[in-house]
């Protein structure tokens, strides 16, 4: 992968995923992520469902750029806190990215979900829509997964091997994903605990991420 797409896919981008835990801080809060087994049954949920429309949407906009993506985000969002958590990473991408590549096209680019702005900076930077797969399935649970660390004081090698153990799925969810791309149809994954985390999350009193 080319230097300018490892870029976004570094944590250290400053595009505020820091503050955002992929629903994580709520599963947490619940009980049902504990440990490193609970957080790599967390991850692999995720993957396999937010991961893969996160993925889709990427690569259906490092393609064309098709008008309606948000749309389509939207419908496959049901929580009203995980649509508003999107939008302001979206934001934060945006800004980010016309400081590293300026570019007319992202100059053009409105208020938008994550995935999508993802897709149009790969396409931007040069990538291809299976990259841009791969970059949002990975981040999909690098977020997380580092957000674990923080919740859990969980040994970061730990983790780190749990991240090594997925690496075969998150491959395979993003090859899934461009493959559904090319043939014209978006993944629709649903997860709706996660859904009714991030609605539990945005009540909550007292929260470390945003979502």
């Amino acid at each position: 992968m080319d230097a300018a797409l490892l870029l976004l896919a570094d944590s250290r981008l400053p595009a505020g995923g820091h503050a955002h835990s992929g629903g994580l801080e709520p599963a947490v809060t619940a009980g049902v992520v504990r440990d490193l087994p609970t957080l790599a049954d967390f991850l692999r949920g995720r993957l396999a469902t937010a991961g893969l429309v996160a993925a889709g949407l990427a690569a259906a906009a490092c393609a064309a750029g098709r008008p309606g993506l948000d749309a389509e985000a939207d419908a496959r969002t049901p929580s009203p806190a995980q649509r508003h958590a999107s939008l302001a990473q979206g934001r934060a991408l945006l800004r980010a990215a016309r400081a590293a590549w300026p570019h007319p096209a992202l100059e053009e680019l409105g208020p938008s979900h994550h995935p999508v702005v993802l897709g149009t900076v790969v396409r931007v930077a040069g990538g291809t829509p299976a990259q841009a797969a791969a970059i949002a399935a990975y981040g999909a649970v690098t977020g997380p997964a580092s957000a674990a660390v923080r919740l859990l004081g969980l040994d970061p090698l730990g983790v780190q091997r749990v991240l090594a153990d997925l690496a075969g799925r998150i491959d395979a969810t993003a090859a899934e994903a461009a493959e559904s791309v090319r043939a014209g149809v978006l993944p629709a994954a649903s997860a709706p605990a996660l859904d009714l985390f991030a609605e539990l999350h945005r009540q909550a009193d007292l929260r470390l991420f945003e979502s």
